[in-house]
């Protein structure tokens, strides 16, 4: 694993723009990077990443499994008492799962170590899918990587399959997010796209317009039934809302089903350690309420439960604080060891590793100046080279 650097192409953004990726800039700083590439071995993916990916996603599902018939459990993760069931037996129907991302630290040498898992409202898959997959192809076509060179991304095909895997005699399906977030809108617009190629009927609702009927049923501002929606909106909001109440009987599939809110909290990083403790792909980590958690009193990384790119997330060590963004998430936290991150040319590079329905299905990279990846890293392309 290596960081290179190339020049820019010239005409990139103007292409991101003509491709719908709108974000490619935050704020006048670039977001993603087009003269930066990560290059991997094959063994280095295959080996390092994918298999990883493969097992701790299995570990994830044994946990929902064992969580799910544990009311001690279901407490420690924060899960709403009166929605206990509704997420229960969303595992027990077999709900399905579309996809999802763990972050790694991984250096090419030692054993990926996962900071997190971003199960349930995963973004940067647009980017992840697409946009670096093009660069690959550019590049290759303008001479600046070599012919033979790869990348590991089935994600879009892989996505597509898995829709009409879920959906197998298709049919109309709503996909909802903030209509004014452009990253999140744009993404589910991407995501409206892979579902019509694999043969459904997607309609765009903004989360605020969904409306409750006289049935009980949700519906949209056109009073359109809905009976089956992608949201990109996370469960721990989704769980405490005004409509969380009606979801137990309002007969409808949501993507991502409600179980993976117990895997988009960050209790089952010390849940996993309780279970897999020592295992190499693990960081030590407990409730910080937990008397184990002492063992990490010197140095250790503090994050809520409930906590998106970076924010409220605190590196503790000698005696000092080193604190991520505020973006108001407080409540129950845990801790877990100090694992850097790996510094390439001064930037520090986490990989993101995608599951789509149970099979890894390509990664993503995000580098950063500082130790906490926050909203504002750089999304970096790679490729495999051997």
């Amino acid at each position: 694993m290596k960081r290179v650097t190339l020049p820019e192409r010239p005409d990139w953004q103007t292409r991101a723009e003509g491709l719908g990726f709108t974000w490619h800039h935050d704020s006048g700083e670039p977001y993603w990077d087009d003269a930066t590439a990560y290059e991997f071995s094959l063994a280095e993916i295959e080996d390092g990443l994918e298999a990883p990916t493969a097992e701790l996603h299995q570990m994830c599902l044994d946990l929902v499994d064992e969580t799910v018939k544990s009311e001690r459990l279901m407490e420690l993760l924060e899960i709403p008492e009166k929605l206990r069931d509704y997420v229960a037996e969303s595992w027990k129907r077999g709900d399905p799962s579309l996809y999802g991302r763990f972050d790694f630290a991984y250096d090419g040498k030692g054993p990926a170590r996962l900071y997190e898992y971003n199960a349930d409202t995963p973004t940067s898959v647009y980017e992840s899918a697409v946009f670096q997959w093009l660069w690959l192809e550019e590049r290759i076509a303008d001479g600046s990587i070599p012919a033979d060179s790869d990348q590991f991304n089935s994600l879009h095909e892989a996505l597509i399959a898995r829709f009409r895997a879920i959906f197998p005699m298709g049919g109309f399906v709503h996909f909802a997010s903030d209509p004014d977030f452009v990253e999140d809108r744009q993404t589910v617009r991407f995501l409206e796209d892979l579902a019509r190629q694999a043969g459904l009927d997607p309609k765009f609702v903004a989360i605020g317009d969904i409306g409750l009927n006289a049935d009980g049923r949700f519906v949209d501002e056109q009073n359109w039934l809905i009976q089956a929606m992608f949201k990109l909106y996370p469960w721990e909001q989704m769980l405490r809302d005004d409509y969380a109440e009606p979801l137990p009987t309002a007969e409808v599939t949501v993507l991502e089903p409600a179980w993976k809110s117990i895997l988009s909290n960050k209790g089952i990083l010390p849940l996993l350690w309780e279970r897999h403790g020592g295992h190499p792909n693990l960081l030590e980590s407990y409730f910080e309420d937990d008397e184990k958690a002492s063992a990490l009193s010197a140095a250790h990384v503090r994050k809520p439960l409930f906590s998106r790119e970076g924010a409220n997330i605190d590196i503790v060590e000698a005696g000092r604080t080193e604190s991520g963004l505020d973006g108001g998430y407080t409540g129950r936290a845990i801790v877990q060891a100090v694992h850097e991150a790996p510094v390439f040319d001064g930037r520090h590079v986490i990989v993101g590793s995608w599951v789509v329905g149970d099979q890894p299905a390509g990664i993503g990279l995000r580098e950063d100046a500082g130790r906490i990846t926050s909203n504002r890293s750089r999304f970096v392309p790679h490729l495999i080279r051997d």
